[in-house]
């Protein structure tokens, strides 16, 4: 019988969050952990409290910004970062589990908190069409260790 790692049991964990997403493009969870241990969830919607893009928006989502982004929502990272902050929950030395690799700006907010590893489940330059991961590309030039998630057989991915 397979015992899982913790890395396939917290990229499993961040697969289900994405579920939890009600963005109508593409569903993203994130895991933040310490030493084995869970510190924080998030994944990717609006702030609390204001709106479901798939209730207001079901056909075409939210409105988009001038680069084709959502304009509304925060990013599975950036929810699990808040969280922790917002509560008082130390995140510096962290890894973050995340099922696409970040973007620019929630690397530059990964590097700032001091999160020491990312791991990742699918591209956010594929999802995007586009022919770099900026984010990866600038977690790894400040020595932010990050690593494409090499999932096993039992793990599907959503995104």
């Amino acid at each position: 019988m397979h015992r899982p790692s913790f890395d396939e049991i917290y990229m499993e964990l961040a697969q289900n969050l994405a579920h939890k997403s009600h963005c109508v493009k593409i569903k993203v969870g994130s895991v933040l952990t310490k030493d084995t241990r869970i510190v924080s969830l998030g994944y990717n919607g609006p702030p609390a409290g204001t709106h479901n893009c798939d209730e207001e928006w079901p056909e075409v989502g939210c409105p988009r910004d001038s680069k084709g982004s959502c304009s509304l929502a925060l990013h599975a990272e950036q929810n699990a970062i808040l969280y922790a902050s917002k509560n008082g929950v130390p995140i510096e030395g962290c890894t973050i589990y995340v099922t696409l690799s970040p973007c620019l700006p929630c690397a530059r907010i990964i590097y700032t908190m001091g999160i020491k590893k990312v791991i990742y489940l699918n591209s956010y330059a594929e999802y995007k069409g586009i022919g770099t991961d900026e984010g990866v590309d600038f977690l790894r030039r400040f020595g932010v260790q990050v690593e494409k998630f090499k999932k096993p057989e039992q793990l599907v991915s959503i995104a």
